[in-house]
């Protein structure tokens, strides 16, 4: 190949690959397809949800964190609630109030009340990576309770994951004698087992309401409960004196966490097969450790990353060997 050649060859391998990325330019997305358009989406997913670790850890610098996730969930609710109520969408009647309670609980005031709380002692890339392992206790809470064998990549998910976990920590040996961060991996860790624990009950009671109407009721529910507890064991900060960086931060967890993250994760899981659409579960970790160096100072070791990496192996591993069981079956007055 001559220098002319060469040339031309560099020259249309540049504009081919200009030309692709330009596919996603957001000005000009609503000329592209429904596919350019879901991993749009999807990578907006994996920004902003691995963002809002970052925004929660600035946040509850500065108020209590169960006032922040209070204050955030209830304003969100409200926002989701109304625009239901406006499209004239009925409210849950008699048993329907059931699992909404119930998941209000597992979801908010504890699994997101508590991952919050956790960040105000750990690093937000930490908490992410806590966060991203829930997947491996579906495993453990198999292992006693699953019916049908559970698949042996599923338990090799398990040891991989964890033995991913446990080099990441071999750096925080030391600071496990400071109580505050044995506090931070707590409540992060009990926040992993009520994500899981609301996953399955998820699927084992169906839940016949809207599901993103009862998103919105849960979020009012726990925010509710949430902030009038802060108020009641005196720990709440009148409103006019919250900062405004923790106003700023509920602001950007309410917008791009709460409503246009995942209003894109639907999107994107309507018009991407599955595994494409949980891709974000493992890209978040990555984005929360990296803005957390790069705005917070947070430490990056080789410990964390590779660690890292190898638990959202494990974490793989265990959702692949999920999607490979048979669906359960359903109750006979499903639908009803």
């Amino acid at each position: 190949m001559n220098f002319f050649d060469l040339h031309k060859h560099i020259f249309d391998t540049s504009a081919d690959y200009v030309k692709r990325i330009s596919a996603y330019n957001p000005f000009t997305l609503h000329k592209k397809g429904t596919r350019t358009k879901a991993f749009f989406a999807l990578g907006c997913v994996c920004f902003f949800w691995g963002t809002t670790w970052i925004a929660s850890r600035e946040g509850v610098q500065y108020i209590p964190a169960l006032q922040l996730a209070g204050i955030r969930q209830l304003i969100a609710g409200l926002i989701y609630v109304s625009f239901f109520l406006y499209k004239k969408y009925p409210l849950p009647r008699g048993k329907d109030w059931i699992p909404i309670l119930i998941l209000s609980v597992l979801n908010f005031m504890l699994s997101n009340g508590l991952s919050t709380w956790g960040v105000k002692y750990i690093s937000a890339g930490l908490g992410s990576i806590i966060g991203a392992i829930f997947p491996l206790w579906l495993v453990v809470i198999g292992l006693f309770t699953a019916k049908e064998k559970i698949p042996l990549q599923g338990i090799a998910g398990l040891i991989i994951g964890f033995a991913g976990v446990c080099l990441i920590f071999v750096k925080h040996l030391d600071d496990f004698l400071n109580p505050d961060f044995r506090k931070g991996i707590l409540l992060s860790l009990i926040a992993t087992w009520t994500w899981a624990f609301a996953t399955l009950y998820t699927k084992k009671q169906a839940i016949h309401f809207n599901p993103y109407f009862s998103l919105g009721l849960q979020m009012v529910i726990s925010g509710a409960v949430l902030t009038t507890l802060t108020y009641i064991n005196g720990t709440a900060y009148p409103l006019p004196q919250i900062s405004w960086q923790s106003w700023a931060a509920i602001a950007y967890l309410i917008l791009f966490g709460s409503i246009i993250a995942f209003v894109c994760y639907l999107y994107s899981l309507q018009h991407l097969p599955v595994e494409q659409a949980s891709v974000y579960a493992y890209v978040n970790p990555v984005v929360a450790v990296a803005f957390g160096a790069l705005f917070l100072g947070e430490e990056i070791t080789w410990y964390i990353i590779a660690g890292g990496l190898i638990a959202l192996l494990g974490v793989y591993l265990v959702n692949q060997s999920f999607r490979t069981l048979p669906p359960p079956e359903q109750p006979e007055n499903e639908g009803v």
